[in-house]
């Protein structure tokens, strides 16, 4: 839970300080914590994890675009690269011969080859999907700026919720089956 909280740090100030000052604000704000984050991580010798290093990436140079050029479509762009840039990384790997999930998850649970390819498809299908979510509330003209702001907050992490608790339940169904086909395959009075 902390590691969790620690991630959603800038989300959370980028948040509040939108809610006193303004989308600029709020971008600095998110700038530096995401850079703050990088050097407490080395400073303390703990893992950084690849997404910290894109999410880095990608904030600095939109989050920098949009200080630098006083323009807010960068900020509102940089969720939805994010989310492609995950996406693209699982279809990629998926291309190469690689389960990028697999690799991610294969030591917690284990699932037959179809179930990766299954689980490694919906996230980058859920990725991409967001991403274009976010285009529409950012740039359709029909959401304020605020509203943006809270769909970027609250709305997406709202979706990455419902999706990962869909996940989950899939998730528990084929591993039961699995399980049940495994007990299956011993035979009565067969154990391991």
């Amino acid at each position: 839970m902390k590691k969790f909280l620690f991630d959603l740090l800038p989300l959370i100030l980028f948040f509040v300080v939108y809610r006193y000052a303004d989308i600029y604000a709020a971008t600095a704000t998110a700038v530096v914590l995401s850079i703050a984050q990088i050097i407490w991580l080395k400073a303390t010798r703990r893992a950084i994890e690849t997404t910290h290093w894109i999410n880095l990436a990608v904030i600095v140079l939109f989050g920098g675009a949009t200080l630098l050029l006083h323009d807010d479509a960068f900020i509102k762009w940089k969720p939805t690269v994010l989310y492609w840039i995950f996406g693209a990384v699982l279809i990629g790997g998926r291309m190469t011969g690689r389960n990028p999930m697999r690799k991610l998850m294969g030591q917690q649970i284990v699932l037959p080859e179809t179930a990766w390819n299954k689980l490694n498809f919906s996230w980058a299908l859920f990725f991409l999907a967001a991403g274009f979510i976010n285009l529409y509330v950012a740039f359709s003209g029909r959401f304020t700026e605020a509203q943006w702001v809270s769909f970027k907050v609250f709305g997406l992490m709202g979706l990455l919720l419902v999706f990962v608790i869909g996940q989950s339940i899939w998730l528990s169904r084929h591993m039961q089956r699995d399980q049940v086909d495994s007990s299956a395959d011993r035979g009565p009075g067969n154990t391991p």
